[in-house]
């Protein structure tokens, strides 16, 4: 078993990021594969690493990702488009700060009509 001191050389802490759980059948994983779907979205792949986390389809690997993107979604876009399965995503904001961000988004829209 892990303690806290490995498991944060394993996932360290990276100020804007997030993180992605990826499945795939283990005759199609392919790390390079994975790091192009990411590379796509000009984000940088911080850490991959294959877990022993249960799969809800047998045969399948989990995949835990951290990117350098804020947003994982055109991350996690990206990855279904080369064929992965994309179970969780996890970026740092809240749902209240996402919402207070498209707010400002929507009124810096109507300040530049």
């Amino acid at each position: 078993m892990c303690d806290k001191g490995s498991l944060g050389r394993l996932f360290p802490y990276t100020p804007d990021s997030s993180s992605l759980t990826v499945e795939c059948p283990a005759s199609d994983y392919s790390a390079s594969s994975i790091a192009r779907a990411v590379e796509d979205c000009n984000a940088h792949l911080l850490n991959l690493n294959v877990t022993s986390a249960e799969s809800a389809v047998p045969g399948n690997i989990v995949v835990d990702l951290r990117v350098n993107h804020r947003n994982a979604d055109a991350v996690s876009r990206s990855l279904e488009r080369y064929g992965f399965m994309v179970t969780s995503k996890d970026s740092p904001l809240t749902p209240l700060e996402e919402k207070a961000r498209g707010n400002a988004l929507e009124l810096l829209h109507y300040l530049e009509m």
